[in-house]
């Protein structure tokens, strides 16, 4: 063999990088990044947004859908949250490179936050992946973007502040392809967003507002939520002290025996979706309680868990037990496969795009439904960006387009989409523009909900 031949490790997967880089570049001719700034941000077909908000009813607990129509109502930010599907099908037909990458699929800036790894630092990352699918990377940036302008307008930032923010998402998007491009592959693969490393995304307005958030973060733990939603009950005809969850209605509530028996069988099956090592640290707990819990705004009447868990002396451990549906992305992209079980989609979705993944994630099926299990409240933390002056919040699109841009490369080869985007600004006016029509729609849309709710037409409190 010759010594200067190159043997990939994998054939199917190896391709040399300036070969790559040549590839995104060709990519670039047939579509260039500026063709986004021209293309309608409504198609022709798009659902009306009462039939659209009907449809995503499906499957939901009827007594909740008065409370998630009146979380959609609050703003426009709100109802954007959550019609992840009703972009999406404006999205069909828009310029696309050709190129595909794990998306989140909602990636609106709330949905980049705070959580634990399994060694107990605060990472910051996409945080949401119900809707995760393979699909063109645009979609997620412009989804980002359009965020980033609704919650300036929201939080009372100038428009033009706003647009700032939209604009620099989308140049931090860029440079963080570049700058992946180049380096190691293993350092790509691994490498973590801790404090340490936020630095190279110039976030200086935003440190007050982040170091907030990871300090609450940390304090964000089982522990927590055992001290102020679980009681202890004497039972005096055992003698028997079990630990049993605070009923607070609406939020949470207890349920039925039967039912909470198969909410239990369902995590007792889940374990064999963990690595074996996970499987037997979860073999150390037994489970004492479990309960009815809405969260969310996208997720309002989908059905959710929390799980007790009794372990070591006091020690205690909360599990987040969340039905899984359909990606609202599935029915727009036409070659995507059918997922055998959407949990194990949102899962396996999630292991691909995070850096570090829950160690307790998984999925199981109650009652014929799909759901996914994970640790509640894991040093989960969030910002708000409707709560940020100007400054603050273009630091914060510049941080959740480097995270957005990390994500991708995760399944996407950033040399292939670094010769797309080849360092071209015009990416960032033509997503901009985009970004600020599908706002102004976005308004309309959600004063098309107001009425429909104040009308009757949709359910309210």
């Amino acid at each position: 063999m010759n010594p200067a031949e190159h043997v990939p490790v994998i054939p199917s997967g190896y391709a040399p990088p300036a070969e790559l880089f040549e590839r995104g570049r060709a990519l670039a001719q047939q579509t260039p990044p500026s063709a986004h700034a021209d293309h309608p941000v409504v198609a022709d077909d798009r659902p009306g947004v009462v039939d659209f908000v009907e449809e995503t009813h499906a499957d939901r607990l009827p007594e909740l859908l008065p409370l998630r129509m009146e979380r959609m109502a609050q703003t426009p930010y709100s109802f954007f949250r959550g019609a992840a599907g009703m972009q999406a099908a404006d999205l069909v037909g828009s310029p696309s490179s050709g190129l595909s990458a794990q998306l989140c699929g909602d990636a609106h800036a709330a949905n980049f936050g705070l959580y634990g790894t399994s060694d107990g630092d605060v990472v910051m990352d996409i945080n949401d992946f119900d809707e995760t699918v393979p699909g063109p990377w645009e979609w997620d940036l412009k989804r980002l973007a359009t965020s980033l302008v609704l919650a300036g307008r929201v939080g009372g930032v100038s428009e033009k502040k706003s647009q700032n923010a939209a604009q620099d998402a989308v140049k931090a998007y860029r440079r963080t392809v570049r700058r992946l491009a180049g380096a190691p592959h293993l350092r790509t693969w691994t490498a973590l967003a801790d404090e340490s490393t936020l630095g190279e995304h110039q976030v200086e307005h935003l440190s007050e507002h982040l170091s907030t958030a990871v300090d609450k973060a940390r304090r964000n733990t089982s522990d927590r939520v055992v001290s102020k939603a679980v009681q202890h009950i004497d039972d005096h005809e055992t003698g028997i002290r079990r630990q049993q969850f605070v009923e607070e209605p609406p939020v949470l509530w207890h349920l039925p025996d039967d039912h909470e028996q198969a909410v239990m069988a369902g995590v007792q099956d889940y374990v064999s979706t963990l690595r074996e090592s996970r499987a037997r640290l979860l073999e150390r707990y037994a489970m004492v309680d479990a309960a009815f819990r809405v969260v969310g705004t996208g997720s309002v009447g989908m059905r959710s868990y929390v799980v007790l868990l009794d372990g070591n002396a006091d020690e205690n451990l909360v599990l987040h037990v969340k039905q899984a549906g359909p990606s609202s992305l599935a029915p727009y992209l036409p070659d995507l496969p059918e997922a055998a079980h959407q949990g194990q989609r949102i899962v396996q979705g999630a292991r691909l795009v995070q850096v570090s993944t829950d160690i307790l994630l998984g999925w199981t099926t109650i009652d014929g439904r799909p759901y996914i299990v994970r640790q509640f409240r894991n040093r989960k933390g969030s910002l708000d960006p409707t709560d940020m002056p100007g400054k603050a919040l273009d630091d914060y699109g510049r941080l959740c387009g480097g995270l957005l841009a990390r994500a991708h490369c995760r399944s996407l080869r950033p040399r292939l989409l670094e010769g797309y985007l080849d360092d071209d600004s015009e990416l960032d006016n033509a997503i901009c523009a985009y970004a600020v029509k599908y706002a102004d729609q976005t308004e309309a849309d959600h004063e098309t909900l107001v009425k429909a709710i104040a009308s009757g037409r949709l359910p309210k409190r």
